[in-house]
């Protein structure tokens, strides 16, 4: 640690230096949020055999360092009692660290696909980029970002049941044709129970989408049906409210093959007067 604190700011810019991990606090723009303890543990054996081989990445925040890349190399050298690890400083701005926060951990490919495509809304959104901006600058196709992105329609709820039983990103996906929410949690509340892998996933959206479909047939005919009971209902009435006043009025139903015709039969009260 002496050894560092002898080097002046412009020497330790984009050098490998020792800083103590107690200096060293969290990145706020980190994307990940889950950290497997299991792999974290493995790491910090690594690196008590072989030391850390890739440098972390930081930035100066006051008497402090930032983060910028690295932080299961952190976790995993506090693990093994590490109390200073090799670091580089660089001098960027604190939305350049976050940004480049946010491209490492989605590059490194180790991200769950809903963290990845929260980081990648984030550097939209926030950072104002284009999804073209975007794909570019993570290599990756626009239309794969665009299919990343609408994985965030999913909710919370959604989301924490996918990653709990280990569904995959095309799961997921498969969930998205259907509209509501409560749609969604029927059909992955099935896809749990009975284990499918995404092809007969992506069956049973079809065949719900399917059923949805004729059940929607069904009340909107239902609709229609109530309508005409409504309105043949109103003709009986009407016919009654006659009959009562006096008027020999009637009515007859006529059912043809195609439709049901209605004959409503009221006398001509002067011509009978007349007769």
């Amino acid at each position: 640690m002496a050894g560092f604190l002898g080097f002046t700011k412009d020497r330790q810019v984009n050098k490998v230096v020792e800083i103590e991990v107690n200096m060293i606090i969290p990145n706020p723009h980190q994307p990940r949020t889950d950290f497997d303890d299991v792999d974290i543990k493995a790491l910090a054996e690594s690196i008590s055999q072989n030391g850390i081989l890739q440098p972390l990445a930081l930035r100066r925040n006051g008497d402090a360092y930032e983060l910028i890349a690295g932080e299961r190399r952190l976790r995993a050298a506090k693990m093994c009692g590490l109390t200073v690890v090799p670091c580089i400083i660089h001098d960027i701005s604190e939305r350049s660290s976050a940004i480049l926060a946010l491209v490492e951990n989605i590059q490194r490919q180790d991200l769950t696909f809903f963290d990845e495509a929260a980081a990648i809304e984030k550097l939209i959104s926030y950072y104002g980029m284009t999804q073209e901006d975007a794909a570019s600058k993570l290599g990756k196709a626009q239309s794969t970002i665009a299919n990343k992105l609408r994985l965030l329609r999913l909710t919370a709820d959604e989301r924490e049941l996918i990653m709990r039983f280990n569904l995959t990103e095309r799961h997921a996906r498969a969930l998205l044709k259907l509209a509501s929410s409560q749609d969604r949690l029927t059909v992955l509340e099935k896809v749990v129970k009975n284990s499918l892998n995404v092809e007969r996933t992506e069956k049973l959206v079809e065949d719900y989408i399917g059923q949805c479909k004729i059940k929607h047939s069904y009340k909107a005919r239902s609709r229609v049906f109530q309508n005409v009971k409504i309105f043949v209902n109103t003709i009986n009435k009407a016919v009654e409210t006659m009959q009562a006043a006096g008027i020999s009025a009637d009515s007859r139903k006529i059912q043809n093959e195609d439709f049901i015709e209605y004959r409503v039969r009221i006398p001509i009260l002067e011509r009978k007067e007349e007769g």
